[in-house]
């Protein structure tokens, strides 16, 4: 199983450039379809498109080993919520893979009776699972640094003025004479939506894989909503959205640090 997966491993950076020149196809096809281009060129661009498709398929033979290796060494994860996420994500990429195994086995005539529709379907609902799972980790993630940033900012906060402030509307205590509203006041909400936005940003620009991570987790996720009508789209959104996720995952191999872990 190992050397299998080292082997898999290799293929990897190849079906992450086939996917970008998929995607690229889509979005260059249905710009030249807006601006009224032949239709022979548009039909060249479909078979390489589709081509491209298929030999991606015969690069994702076996991913299925790895995705499941991947379950396996998640489960030891000590945090509860990593766990489950990223243990259950893995396992619907092992589905997904084999579900697209068989839809490569369909499309080059090993399996003539084939519903590709229904196992096409089959294969992006795993897909979409996977990478709702893979969202609510990089939140759960998000959560868990902007309240280290938030304690960390406390704590200077503290040192910087020592001084115990003397009760009062000013730092949240009120008087036995004053009654605090029921709910806070617009400014208050406004000032509160700002910090916690500009904490946001900071957690994020101090940590590349995790911002990497979630701009194409969102930009994959397009892709089954619109595969299933879930959220239909346009071919160039897909196709942009596709490209856009494929350039991160190139990005991650070329500079290992930027891929998010565990």
């Amino acid at each position: 199983m190992e050397s299998w997966v080292r082997f898999s491993a290799q293929s990897q950076a190849k079906e992450r450039v086939f996917r970008a020149a998929q995607y690229a196809c889509t979005l260059l096809g249905y710009t030249l379809q807006k601006g009224g281009a032949a239709a022979e060129l548009l039909k060249t661009i479909k078979q390489l498109e589709a081509h491209l498709s298929l030999s991606r398929k015969l690069l994702r033979l076996g991913n299925s080993a790895e995705a499941l290796e991947a379950a396996k060494r998640a489960v030891h994860l000590s945090d509860c919520v990593l766990r489950l996420c990223i243990t259950v994500a893995h396992l619907n990429k092992a589905m997904y893979f084999a579900c697209d195994n068989v839809l490569w086995a369909g499309k080059t005539g090993l399996l003539p009776q084939l519903d590709q529709n229904k196992w096409s379907q089959r294969s992006f609902r795993y897909y979409l699972f996977a990478l709702i799972l893979n969202l609510t980790r990089d939140a759960y993630e998000i959560r868990l640094l902007m309240e280290r940033e938030s304690r960390s900012i406390s704590a200077k906060s503290s040192l910087a003025s020592p001084s115990v402030l003397s009760p009062g509307p000013e730092n949240g205590e009120f008087s036995p004479g004053f009654s605090a509203p029921p709910f806070p006041a617009l400014p208050v909400l406004t000032a509160r939506l700002q910090r916690q936005l500009h904490l946001l940003i900071s957690v994020l620009r101090n940590n590349p894989p995790l911002l990497l991570d979630l701009l194409k987790n969102l930009c994959d996720l397009f892709i089954p909503l619109d595969k299933l009508d879930m959220y239909p789209t346009s071919p160039g959104f897909v196709g942009a959205c596709g490209l856009t996720s494929s350039i991160l995952s190139i990005l991650t191999i070329l500079y290992p640090w930027l891929k998010l872990k565990p």
